[in-house]
């Protein structure tokens, strides 16, 4: 008899499978896991920026988890190239279909200072979604380009956070000087946060950003307030979007108390006769509102009170101790009344060429009469020896030797702090019961082409700048702050070509135009839209 086999059973070879699988399993998930150990021991070392994009920038992105990376290149320079063959209908269209991809596949271009890669000049970025991520990789490597002066942002859909985000990096690029951000519109129109009263931006191109009234008004804020004015932007352009005639009112009223933009641009717009005669009365002398001559007055005081106390520290010693507690007029300070403006003038006059007093025993030396002495020196007065010692010496003719001057106590120096002037201190005309200002006469540029301006509004420009014309003849070439307007190009707006109005502006203006010595051409050309 044969004994029989034991067969095993069909779960048996299946269970092995099964483990052994589970083993396979169990190894990946331990690769895995000590791979995201390592990712993790990886990124938590901080990257330092060596300054070239080309390696900065991969690497970023590499430790963020981005699976495409755009390239960095140097952009290229317009060369002349040798011409080669006429290529068929075929190739013709292939390469060209290429070339457009090409264009526009994400990648960032760099434009060098010199050769050495580390001299990054301008960033150009054009035609793909830049996110959140994104700038967080901007954020560290921007800052290390040290010579970065511009940054060029075309097309990459910002929004109003994302814009934010981009804000709050441009303080720690401190060369940064123009920022170009165009072809993109906003929901909410926050452009004005890129220029407030302490932004280091000076060219600002907002082109081709659906940029309507509401906007202009940020705008217009940001520009100038009666407490407040941006001072660094000296070229602003807004070609190219929805700004009307109420935006442009808003942007007028930004430019009443601004006095730093050199050039404006409100090309391609929907800007009738009511935006341009805005924009032209604050070219002229214009009407101080009531809550601006209040401040005006405020500021006066303020200064008279500042010049009252410089003058009371530069007071010989006998005049100082009369006037020391003068103030503005109708104050009274430490119980001594405040001295009339006149007489307050005349305690000055009295007191030059006086010498100070001699100090008595255990009288301290008043730095405000040491002020008085320095300021006298400063004038080419002889410096006047007070003390009775000095004068015993002057008498034997003694001169003081170098141990002498050496135990002389030293003098605090009383700085002199200079400030920019508020426009609403500019000398005003006062006449109908009104305070009148000469207007903006900083800005030198204004583009107005390609809107809706007609006769009347060419009417209000020509007055404008008949009377800059006016006020600069009579203060001089050479006077300061009386450049007024160089440039103003009104072309293909709703008024006929053979316009007298126009032909008017164009004869004041052509002397003034620095463009003009060019040769004839397009408005729209010869001056960045």
């Amino acid at each position: 008899m044969t004994s029989a086999v034991p067969r095993q059973g069909p779960g048996v070879g299946a269970m092995g499978k099964k483990s052994e699988r589970a083993a396979k399993e169990r190894a990946a998930a331990i690769a895995l896991e000590e791979e995201a150990k390592s990712a993790a021991r990886h990124s938590d070392e901080e990257y330092q920026c060596t300054g070239l994009l080309e390696q900065d920038f991969p690497e970023l992105c590499a430790r963020a988890g981005l699976t495409y990376i755009p390239r960095v290149t140097v952009r290229p320079r317009a060369v002349s190239l040798p011409e080669e063959p006429e290529a068929t209908e075929g190739q013709a269209s292939a390469t060209h279909i290429q070339s457009k991809y090409a264009y526009f596949r994400p990648r960032i271009q760099t434009e060098l200072e010199l050769d050495d890669p580390k001299s990054v000049r301008e960033v150009f970025m054009r035609g793909w979604k830049i996110e959140d991520k994104m700038l967080g990789i901007f954020s560290k490597c921007l800052p290390a380009l040290g010579n970065l002066q511009a940054l060029h942002l075309w097309k990459v859909g910002l929004t109003d956070l994302l814009l934010s985000s981009l804000v709050s990096i441009l303080p720690s690029c401190p060369n940064l000087k123009t920022l170009s951000l165009e072809g993109n519109p906003l929901p909410e129109g926050s452009f004005y946060k890129l220029i407030p009263e302490d932004s280091t931006l000076a060219h600002l191109s907002l082109r081709n950003n659906s940029i309507d009234d509401a906007a202009a008004w940020q705008l217009g804020q940001a520009l100038s307030t009666l407490t407040a004015a941006n001072r660094s932007l000296v070229s602003l352009t807004l070609s190219f979007n929805h700004i009307g005639d109420v935006g442009a009112d808003h942007i007028a009223q930004g430019l009443r108390l601004n006095r730093s933009l050199l050039s404006l641009s409100l090309a391609h717009n929907r800007i009738g006769d009511e935006g341009a005669a805005r924009l032209a009365e604050v070219l002229g002398p214009f009407a101080l509102t009531h809550t601006e001559v209040v401040e005006r007055r405020r500021l006066l005081l303020e200064k008279e009170s500042q010049e009252r106390s410089r003058v009371v520290r530069m007071l010989p010693g006998p005049w100082c101790q009369q006037v020391v507690w003068a103030c503005p007029m109708g104050r009274r300070v430490g119980g001594s009344p405040a001295l009339h403006p006149e007489t307050f003038s005349s305690l000055l006059e009295a007191t030059r060429g006086q010498s100070r007093p001699p100090l008595q025993p255990g009288q301290q030396h008043d730095h405000r009469q040491a002020a008085a002495h320095q300021a006298g020196q400063e004038h080419g007065q002889e410096e006047t020896l007070t003390t009775p010692e000095q004068k015993i010496m002057r008498g034997k003719g003694a001169k003081s030797g170098n141990k002498e001057k050496r135990n002389q106590p030293l003098e605090p120096e009383v700085p002199e702090l200079t400030e920019i002037m508020n426009p609403l201190l500019e000398q005003a005309e006062h006449r109908e019961g009104k305070v009148f200002l000469p207007g903006n006469h900083v800005l030198i540029n204004l583009n107005l082409t390609r809107n809706q301006i007609t006769e009347q509004g060419l009417r209000a420009f020509l007055a404008a700048v008949e009377s800059q014309q006016q006020q600069w003849s009579k203060a001089g070439a050479g006077a300061k702050g009386q450049t007024g307007l160089l440039r103003l190009s009104l072309g293909k707006n709703h008024f006929p070509a053979e316009s007298e109005t126009f032909a008017r502006i164009q004869e004041l203006m052509l002397p003034r135009d620095p463009l003009a010595k060019q040769g004839p051409k397009d408005e729209e050309q010869s001056v960045p839209t």
